[in-house]
């Protein structure tokens, strides 16, 4: 296998020629990438984290910080590739394994600080339950695992171990004031809400290892303003959510050709069906039944599967992707993902980001912030829609909320009671049913009927 770097730049041609990369590959990332290789071809060191900092270095001389960094993300990526065809070494992904680190651009940043040792140092992460209380943690986490539980609150324990690592003299405290102060720390109301159930999920795993430790019991003034001060659902209305759909018609590329119309499909299902948006992007080509207009939802919140029957409008749209689908060339296969960006699925981070970007081409959030509407809220909005409905065709909502909760994924009516927001038009129908019953309802009282 030929070294790197090369005079004749084979490497980084086979590289970019790869048609695997070509959707992502554009000018900048070529320019950079022959921008490094020929400043490492002119060093007289093998390449090294002072040869990356210099490069850096220069190149924020020529760009600015921020685009700086993104070149060397491109670089870190063909170092990735070199490593692999055993062709160079990789001093970024050292950097990342030294400090333990999960980030990229925090190395690369932290490499044109002045002081860049300690800005380094900085970014090191404590090693994972490594706390005096670490394997106890750890082995609550392998013990629900071992239950069958996906268990997705791990990033929350691993919190409070790194807490308590640098907690001083943490080994001969008592549980309770750890636990106490962990609460306190917190930077917001629904944050201490958070850390106490994970103080209470320890305290039970030090008890079922036979060590003393009481279980914190919770404040109910903290939790009452972490109601309060809950950022509100915004309720679309049905003018808003066919600008969504209008604004992402105009998301097509020439180089993800599905973009646009996989967009519309995921907003159209967020809205007439509810649907999460992990449940969106967890669709496989075997979930979608348009013969008898129906999608499969497989293990989504709380293990829950179920089968939803869909409006004829979402049918019609979804067929219309799905051919669009096949034409395009997209993977067939049972399992293969519904919504395709190039040859895979969406992430959830990419789905989000372009949804996002959606609703703020539509007016409804602002550039910055986390202000304004969310896609999640339209899930929000399905649940008030159905029921102002159920109002206006006199059907009573009151014995249709177990059919919803079913409908939505939930375990009982009590999570979708969380989903339903009070607007002035469900409340001038609920006021209207009212009045239409309230003679009937004086009339018993006063023993006339």
């Amino acid at each position: 296998m030929a070294a790197w770097p090369d005079k004749e730049e084979a490497l980084l041609k086979e590289f970019l020629n790869n048609p695997k990369r070509l959707p992502s590959y554009g000018a900048g990332r070529r320019s950079a990438l022959r921008d490094f290789q020929r400043f490492a071809a002119n060093q007289k060191v093998p390449l090294c984290v002072e040869t990356l900092s210099t490069w850096l270095k220069a190149a924020v001389a020529r760009y600015t910080v921020r685009y700086a960094i993104r070149r060397g993300i491109f670089v870190a990526q063909f170092l990735h590739w070199l490593v692999q065809r055993g062709a160079s070494t990789n001093p970024i992904a050292e950097l990342l394994s030294r400090y333990n680190c999960r980030s990229t651009s925090a190395v690369l940043r932290a490499l044109l600080d002045p002081d860049s040792p300690r800005a380094l140092e900085a970014l090191r992460r404590p090693p994972r339950y490594a706390s005096h209380l670490g394997s106890y943690i750890l082995g609550h986490v392998e013990r629900m695992r071992c239950l069958g539980y996906a268990f997705r609150n791990e990033d929350m324990l691993l919190r409070f171990d790194r807490y308590l690592q640098g907690y001083p003299d943490a080994a001969n405290r008592p549980f309770e004031e750890l636990a106490r102060d962990y609460v306190a720390a917190a930077p917001s109301a629904a944050e201490k809400v958070q850390r106490l159930s994970v103080a209470r999920v320890v305290a039970g795993a030090l008890q079922r290892a036979g060590l003393a430790a009481v279980k914190p019991v919770g404040d109910r003034l903290v939790r009452q303003e972490m109601v309060r001060t809950r950022v509100r659902p915004y309720i679309y209305t049905k003018a808003e959510v066919q600008t969504l759909l209008r604004m992402a018609g105009k998301f097509d590329s020439s180089k993800h050709p599905l973009r646009a119309a996989a967009l519309r499909c995921m907003i159209a299902m967020a809205y007439c069906a509810g649907l999460r948006i992990c449940e969106l992007l967890g669709l496989r080509m075997s979930d979608v039944r348009l013969a008898d207009g129906t999608i499969e939802i497989r293990e989504s919140k709380f293990f829950k599967s179920r089968c939803l029957p869909l409006s004829s409008s979402v049918v019609n749209l979804l067929r219309e992707y799905v051919n669009l689908r096949a034409q395009a060339g997209a993977p067939a296969g049972d399992q293969a993902a519904l919504f395709c960006h190039g040859r895979k699925g969406y992430s959830r981070a990419g789905a989000s980001k372009l949804l996002r970007i959606i609703i703020q081409c539509a007016g409804l959030k602002p550039a910055k912030g986390r202000g304004g509407a969310r896609i999640h809220d339209l899930r929000h909005t399905f649940v008030v829609h159905r029921m102002t409905q159920w109002y206006q065709e006199g059907i009573n909502p009151e014995g249709r909320l177990a059919h919803l909760a079913a409908y939505l994924g939930h375990r009982d009516i009590n999570s979708t009671l969380v989903y339903l927001t009070i607007t002035q038009e469900l409340l001038q129908q609920a006021n209207s049913r009212f009045r239409a019953a309230e003679s009937t309802v004086v009339n018993v009282i006063r023993g006339k009927a």
